[in-house]
């Protein structure tokens, strides 16, 4: 038995999904923002329209002497077309930005090149009658119907709104007629540009439900999908156990070369090593936090090596220095106090009591998140 999809999708199956295509659309939306853009430029522009193609009209039957002995059909034509090329360009060019503002408000707009791709399962006839007679089949069939239903209602009662006004126009000359059969127009285009609308309102959420019903992921999906981002948790600790060893022999080698062990004194350590004619200047041996932190520290008691805790230094090392590498050279100051500290114990000189204190410039303060502060 099928287990049943109750989870959301999670971030990788919506990403899968988007690159095949699969995305929130709405026809309705679209339609509804290209009317509604082509009848507002049109009521902008439309007495300008107009103007140029009664003037294109004017020009085009106008025949004079020097057309007929220098005709050009194709100058004529570009000729005319520049008329109308302003107004026709504004309005294509505004519905074209609406049409990309359709999907670009349902955060879908982008070029997909799987989109291109041959898909034979759709010349699959029993898939295809499935589409038709099945569920979405019967949706966009009563999307059709109530698109038929409400804008010819809207459209039937604009049109018998103005009833008087059309029956006046017979009685009007050819210019006030035309200008009032364009207000007619803009009226009702209108009207049926908002009714559109409406039936997007309606359209969207019901595409947003039906897609994340189609994308919806069983729990077993899930959890599959999980273990596959990050590993079986057997292989991630078999990982982290070798990493830890690794770690361990490397640290364990470096500490016993170390003249001093700088701690935090529990999250970080970094092991330094300095050695005069040898090192031009102090060298980070090791370095870690947390586990590594602990080894190190471990290995330091064992072999002997000096301890000490400068949380600040101590974290500023660990962060502006790699192992193998000299110090950050604005801690030279610090580390060389520290380290004529740990002489001066070693040659008894100096006892615990005399340990320096240490101040680091401000542009070398992290916190335990590596954060300056």
């Amino acid at each position: 038995m099928a287990e049943e999809k109750t989870e959301k999708p999670t971030a990788k199956k919506l990403s899968e999904a988007v690159r095949n295509g699969d995305l929130l659309q709405s026809k309705e939306l679209t339609t509804a923002l290209v009317v509604m853009a082509g009848v507002a430029a049109l009521a902008i522009t439309g007495p300008e329209y107009v103007g140029a193609i009664r003037e294109m009209l004017r020009e085009g039957l106008s025949i004079s002497p020097s057309d007929i002995a220098t005709f050009s059909p194709e100058k004529r034509f570009s000729h005319l077309l520049e008329w109308i090329v302003v107004p026709l360009g504004t309005i294509l060019g505004v519905t074209f930005l609406a049409a990309i503002a359709g999907p670009a408000v349902l955060g879908s707009l982008g070029f997909r090149t799987s989109a291109l791709g041959f898909k034979f399962n759709k010349l699959n006839p029993a898939s295809g009658i499935k589409r038709i007679f099945g569920l979405g089949g019967l949706i966009e069939l009563l999307k059709a119907l109530a698109k038929i239903l409400v804008l010819g209602s809207i459209g039937s009662w604009l049109m018998w709104d103005r009833i008087v006004e059309i029956r006046q126009m017979g009685k009007m000359g050819i210019v006030p007629a035309l200008d009032e059969v364009g207000s007619l127009f803009i009226i009702v285009s209108l009207g049926l540009a908002g009714s559109l609308f409406v039936i997007a309102g309606i359209d969207v959420p019901a595409q947003m439900m039906q897609r994340a019903k189609r994308l919806s992921m069983s729990k077993h999906e899930v959890k599959e999908e999980h273990k596959e981002q990050e590993g079986a948790p057997e292989a991630k600790q078999a990982v982290r156990r070798k990493a830890m060893e690794a770690a361990t022999g490397s640290v364990r080698k470096a500490v016993t070369e170390a003249s001093v062990i700088l701690t935090n004194p529990t999250h970080f350590a970094v092991a330094l090593r300095y050695r005069p004619g040898f090192d031009q200047a102090p060298v980070v041996l090791a370095r870690g936090n947390d586990e590594i932190a602990r080894v190190i520290r471990e290995c330091a008691a064992e072999a002997s090596v000096p301890i000490l805790q400068y949380p600040e230094l101590t974290r500023a090392i660990y962060f502006t220095s790699r192992v193998g590498h000299a110090i950050d050279e604005r801690l030279f100051l610090a580390v060389a106090t520290v380290l004529a500290f740990v002489f001066r114990v070693e040659n008894r000189m100096a006892s615990e009591m005399d340990r320096p204190h240490i101040d680091l410039p401000d542009d070398v303060r992290f916190d335990s998140e590596g954060r300056a502060s």
